[in-house]
């Protein structure tokens, strides 16, 4: 056994995500997930731990068992209501080292700073130069972060920070809901950010695209998730259920201007390429849909799909990675991008 394998028995799941008197919460992240991204976070007694997300108060309670009484962790949330019920049962099962509060998780927690591990649980816009800046030198954050600016497009990094600056450790496949500026019960059925057209119908459909910013009217995101409700094409594929990370890391790395995502009716996701005229993406249960038989759209989603076979269907965490540095007004920070691997030079 070790001091993780520890921790995660001493704290009790379900009094955290289904309490008997605060009820179950949907804001928490797959156990799972946590267990990997906090063994990736490599934290040791006498931590200081800033925690992105709060939610349950799940992660927070395994965090403080692995800082110790000579550690401390920060916890912050957007959700006033989350934060109550966390500390409430945090109390209740007598967890000590931990200090929560209401704050937007963009800005880190600079009052308590500095730390020496960051974990967020939420998908930044990009790396904010905020968190890195509240980092020691050669501490650790783990982070999901965009690979391209389309919902759910992710990758969970581990960062080191070094004199003030952020290097990349290792990438796996992952993710989480993108953070929000205010506190929201449905992060997932229609992104807060990047969603470029809605429908607004009791089940939503809603698209992404790249080329947004030749759509300045939204038009042309309309017409294209309409091509695809109402698609004139449809062909099985191939079994993706594995390999949707693979596929939406492999499409990120190729970089084409008219890379679109789509969700249909709050049923399916799917990814692939719109343009003005025509429209094709495979669903992720691995149906292609098309605006017609010889749609344009449909016959590089072909191209994208034979490469993506021929390189083996890598995975998501096997592409070459950079962090490239933001200077915008807006946030600034680090894009995570992805690129081809060595192996696939056809782009």
């Amino acid at each position: 056994m070790t001091a993780l394998d520890d921790a995660f028995d001493a704290v009790p799941a379900l009094a955290y995500t289904h309490h008997p008197r605060w009820g179950e919460t949907v804001h928490r992240s797959d156990p799972a997930a946590i267990r990997r991204d906090i063994t990736s976070l490599e934290v040791r007694p006498g931590d200081r731990v800033l925690e992105i997300g709060t939610g349950s108060g799940y992660s927070s309670a395994i965090l403080a068992s692995l800082c110790g009484p000579h550690g401390r962790v920060t916890s912050i949330d957007i959700s006033d209501e989350l934060i109550a019920r966390a500390t409430a049962i945090h109390r209740e099962h007598d967890i000590r080292g931990l200090e929560l509060h209401v704050a937007d998780g963009l800005a880190g927690y600079p009052s308590a700073a500095s730390y020496h591990r960051m974990v967020a649980w939420c998908a930044p816009p990009r790396l904010p130069q905020t968190w890195v800046n509240q980092v020691e030198d050669g501490g650790r954050i783990v982070a999901c972060l965009p690979i391209t600016a389309l919902p759910s497009t992710t990758l969970i990094a581990t960062i080191t920070v070094r004199d003030g600056r952020p290097h990349l450790l290792d990438v796996t496949g992952g993710g989480y809901a993108q953070s929000t500026a205010t506190a929201v019960d449905d992060a997932l059925t229609i992104p807060g950010r990047w969603v470029d057209y809605c429908d607004h119908q009791q089940d939503p459909s809603w698209i992404s695209i790249a080329w947004r910013d030749d759509d300045p009217q939204r038009t042309g995101a309309r017409a294209a998730l309409d091509r695809l409700l109402h698609a004139g094409h449809t062909k099985a594929y191939h079994d993706m259920s594995t390999a949707w990370r693979s596929w939406t890391a492999y499409t990120a790395a190729i970089g084409d201007r008219h890379l679109s995502l789509v969700s249909l009716r709050n049923r399916i996701r799917g990814i692939g390429h719109t343009t003005l005229n025509s429209a094709a993406v495979i669903l992720a249960d691995g149906t292609i849909i098309a605006d017609t038989p010889h749609s344009p759209s449909l016959k590089v989603l072909r191209t994208w799909l034979d490469r993506w076979e021929t390189a083996d269907r890598p995975d998501a965490g096997s592409f070459p990675t950079t962090l490239m540095p933001y200077h915008g007004s807006d946030l600034a920070g680090w894009d995570l991008r992805v690129s081809l691997p060595p192996f696939d030079d056809q782009y």
